[in-house]
């Protein structure tokens, strides 16, 4: 998966996203993703919720999409770019989820988780980013050429 959600954070009642930096006693410093980061504590009352645990319906009721691969599909089909402005109407946004996850479930997702989703890819994409989808490939390359090494030291060894 090219893009790690697991230190972000989406607080209820409270804009934008968040960067986890460390536990405290009484809750978990966070960093606002933003062009000026500020630093806060989240308390056990604040509702947290971890980007890399949200999905998205789809029509298969015992299927949903997590919201990681949905980034990566947006980022992929539009590399940065949404199709709309900042305040897009209900039309374009359907059109774009439907575009980027063509069976996603109607009835449960709303007109308003799509426009956090567009919101929250922004963010993401701004102060988050994607890494490159090569970097798997060539972590197995480098895998392969120390084997070869070892083995390569293996046969030496015996001679």
């Amino acid at each position: 998966m090219p893009i790690d959600l697991r230190q972000v954070s989406a607080i209820a009642g409270m804009s934008g996203l968040y960067r986890i930096v460390k536990p405290t006693r009484n809750g978990v410093i966070v960093e606002s993703l933003s062009d000026k980061p500020t630093r806060m504590v989240a308390q056990a009352r604040h509702r947290m919720s971890l980007l890399d645990e949200i999905s998205i319906y789809t029509n298969d009721e015992e299927a949903t999409v997590p919201l990681a691969d949905v980034m990566d599909r947006i980022h992929q089909k539009y590399n940065g770019e949404l199709p709309f402005g900042e305040k897009p109407s209900d039309e374009e946004l359907k059109s774009f989820m439907s575009d980027v996850l063509p069976d996603y479930d109607e009835d449960r997702v709303y007109i308003s988780d799509m426009r956090k989703l567009a919101t929250w890819y922004g963010i993401v994409n701004k102060h988050v980013g994607f890494s490159a989808d090569e970097a798997p490939a060539s972590d197995e390359k480098a895998e392969e050429g120390k084997e070869e090494k070892a083995e390569s030291k293996a046969k030496k060894a015996k001679k």
